[in-house]
């Protein structure tokens, strides 16, 4: 029997990138998935896709409803939805800052508050948030990024103190730098794609980007019934990133 057989789990911005290598994983462990999503469309069978915009709280919770109610009920919530900025602390006017924060933060206070009635229901209650490097590190052009993914970090935190007591446990992933769409797109914009694909896997200690399934494996650890001890917790899947201080090669 599959570790998820019996479970039900949503994943936000569950149709690219990591978001979708998480559901599929989930699935293929014998969960019932929802993907929501801006557009759904990449979430085939066995995923049951919903359109969702986290960065409003009605489509959230009309969202999670239609979710809860075609799988069953729920178990897992995957806050995986997020958006990107580049720069320094000048470059991003009020309204980015607005805006990122609404989808990275308060998208996963959303969506966590529309799941929480049926999570208090589950026998296996788990919350996974995704987080970042960017929480724990200084990363350069990166400051509007970084506040969002501190701040999430101190969420799961506290999220996982509130709702220990009722059966929930609530962790975080932080991936390094991860071989995502968004990540895609940021090389092609760039004048040698090459040489920053190069530089961003460098500066990892294993030498290259994180790849979706490999923060999909933690993911489903952090969900599933091997972690039932594990609560507040970040898990960092960054290739040494936060931890390692490493001597040039060759020295």
């Amino acid at each position: 029997m599959s570790q998820l057989t019996g479970l039900a789990a949503v994943v936000t911005g569950g149709a690219s990138g990591i978001g979708l290598a998480t559901a599929r994983l989930l699935a293929a462990e014998g969960a019932r998935v929802a993907v929501l999503d801006l557009d759904p469309s990449g979430a085939e069978p066995p995923l049951t896709g919903i359109t969702a915009d986290v960065a409003d709280d009605t489509s959230v919770r009309a969202a999670v409803a239609q979710a809860a109610e075609a799988l069953g009920g729920l178990d897992i919530l995957v806050n995986n939805a997020g958006i990107g900025a580049v720069g320094t602390v000048a470059d991003n006017d009020d309204a980015q800052w607005h805006h990122v924060l609404d989808v990275n933060l308060l998208g996963m206070v959303r969506t966590s508050r529309a799941a929480l009635p049926h999570l208090r229901r589950s026998r296996h209650a788990a919350i996974v948030n995704m987080c970042s490097i960017a929480a724990t590190a200084g990363l350069p052009q990166r400051a509007l990024y970084s506040a969002s993914k501190g701040a999430v970090l101190s969420l799961t935190l506290a999220m996982a103190a509130d709702h220990l007591r009722e059966g929930i446990r609530v962790n975080c992933v932080n991936p390094g730098t991860a071989d995502t769409p968004w990540i895609g797109r940021l090389l092609a914009a760039a004048p040698d794609p090459a040489a920053e694909r190069a530089a961003l896997g460098a500066r990892q200690p294993h030498g290259r980007l994180v790849t979706a399934d490999e923060v999909a494996a933690a993911v489903l650890y952090l969900a599933g019934p091997g972690a039932g001890s594990v609560t507040g917790t970040a898990l960092a899947v960054d290739g040494g990133m936060a931890g390692l201080r490493l001597r040039p090669a060759g020295t």
